[in-house]
């Protein structure tokens, strides 16, 4: 399978870089990309984001991830919410301009602050087909009463919520709770008694490796449903 590390101009004087996952059979126009950023504290190839990429491309989607300027410059803080935005429409606009790999539908998302950040390009009016949420930060650890949806009621695209049962930044009865403040449909799908990073307790018996499986499946499961 085709693995194309590319450049992405944010401005420029700024770029950043991706990796394509190209499904050997994969057809132009026809077929179907999921784009995916990665959190707050790692960069694309993070292990969690690379073994979820690389099996959706397997399975047959286009899969993109990448990274935000201030990764990419080895910075540890996160760029200001403007420049994260303007990374992601930059993103979308060099898969959909690619003449030789341009989707028939093109879902978006990430890794916590990753797909955070996919849901305000979604509800400024950024046209995708869905998102995808990999740990939504729903809001500061410990804070539920703060929550980050203040954006939510202007998403009207499918939403994918795979969340742990156990993320201190996502109360997983608050989530269920907010859940109809978005405007589009949405579906969640919980890892019992994952962490934020999807980790499960030894005693559960389960490895990472499986619970990324089961991630993956979740997702290509709702794609197939919407597709």
């Amino acid at each position: 399978m085709p693995l194309e590390t590319r450049k992405i101009h944010i401005s420029h004087e700024l770029e950043v870089s991706s990796q394509w996952a190209i499904p050997e059979n994969y057809r132009p126009g026809l077929d179907i990309a999921l784009v995916l950023a990665h959190g707050a504290g790692n960069g694309m190839e993070h292990p969690f984001l690379s073994q979820v990429h690389l099996a959706l491309a397997e399975s047959g989607l286009l899969a993109v991830k990448f990274n935000f300027p201030y990764m990419e410059l080895g910075r540890k803080a996160p760029d200001r919410t403007p420049l994260l935005e303007e990374t992601w429409r930059a993103v979308i606009r060099a898969v959909r301009s690619d003449t030789q790999l341009a989707p028939s539908q093109l879902y978006i998302g990430g890794k916590s602050m990753g797909g955070r950040m996919a849901s305000h390009v979604a509800a400024q009016g950024e046209a995708i087909d869905g998102l995808v949420f990999l740990g939504y930060p729903l809001h500061p650890a410990g804070q539920p009463s703060k929550p980050r949806i203040d954006h939510w009621s202007t998403i009207n695209c499918p939403s994918l919520f795979i969340q742990g049962t156990r993320d201190s930044l996502c109360q997983i009865d608050s989530l269920r709770a907010e859940l109809p403040r978005l405007g589009g449909p949405t579906t969640l799908h919980e890892v019992t008694g994952g962490d934020h990073s999807f980790k499960l307790p030894k005693s559960a018996g389960i490895s990472e490796t499986q619970v990324r499986l089961e991630i993956v499946a979740s997702i290509l499961a709702w794609i197939g449903k919407l597709a």
